[in-house]
């Protein structure tokens, strides 16, 4: 690993601050892509601001339908959180998911979006339940924010500071998982509010995350695992890799989002 110094900042406007005064500067909060990219010496930033001890970036509240998660807020958090397991249990059903116990206390929501891994599974909750990414300068809706694989909206040096979204009346989520890393080969997130049916795929796009709308379409007219077997999920555009081949995905999209409504109910 290369040298680099190290900032603690206790503000998001002190953490911007640092970012700007120091050229090649990085944010980094739980450090799981950072930091081993680093020890392989493929990333060299000339600073390093740690995001962990900001106040206003961690936390997790609810307010009537709506919910704001703090970017800084770890997924074990997330995934013990009592009440979001009441308003919305595929929420921390999805936080559960992610990695081991060390990863999950130590990576970030904010680090996850921020960062787009094509087989992250917060992306997929976040398109799906069409959250708002909040910034330090901006809200970008969710089907703006992903923009390609590891690609976002983010402009160079814009903080994730917070992801907010209504609570669905039902949602589930559902992923075959690496046994090795745990990462989702394929993941899917239902949610339904109202007659609207959001269906967002991780782990399987060549291009990242994305909405399946054929599913959406049968959903919306059948909330039901049976209205989703007549549906060919087409294997053009989806990842081949020595886990599994894109007609391999196609067939764990359709299994992965019949286990989600299911889970769903």
């Amino acid at each position: 690993m290369y040298a680099t110094s190290y900032h603690r900042p206790s503000s998001i406007s002190e953490a911007a601050a640092l970012l700007a005064a120091t050229d090649e500067a990085k944010y980094v909060s739980g450090g799981m892509t950072l930091i081993p990219t680093m020890k392989q010496r493929l990333a060299a930033p000339a600073a390093l601001v740690d995001l962990r001890h900001v106040a206003d970036m961690k936390g997790i509240h609810i307010d009537g339908s709506r919910v704001r998660i703090g970017a800084a807020t770890p997924h074990a958090e997330v995934a013990a959180s009592s009440a979001l397991r009441s308003a919305c249990p595929a929420v921390t059903v999805l936080a559960g998911l992610i990695g081991d116990p060390h990863v999950r206390h130590m990576g970030t929501i904010g680090g996850s979006i921020a960062n787009n891994d094509p087989a992250a599974d917060y992306p997929a909750l976040a398109l799906a339940l069409g959250a708002t990414i909040v910034t330090d300068r901006r809200e970008i809706a969710a089907d703006d924010f992903f923009t390609g694989l590891f690609e976002t909206a983010l402009e160079p040096g814009e903080l994730v500071t917070a992801i907010t979204f209504d609570l669905p009346e039902k949602a589930g989520y559902a992923k075959f998982r690496n046994p090795a890393s745990r990462y989702a080969m394929t993941g899917v997130f239902v949610a339904r509010r109202g007659g609207s049916v959001r269906v967002a795929v991780t782990g399987a796009g060549a291009d990242g995350v994305f909405r399946q709308a054929d599913m959406e379409a049968a959903l919306a007219g059948n909330w039901s695992a049976d209205a989703l077997s007549g549906i060919a999920v087409p294997s053009s555009g989806l990842l081949s890799d020595i886990h599994g081949d894109s007609d391999y995905r196609a067939n764990l999209v359709k299994v992965m989002a019949k286990r989600a409504v299911l889970a769903a109910g």
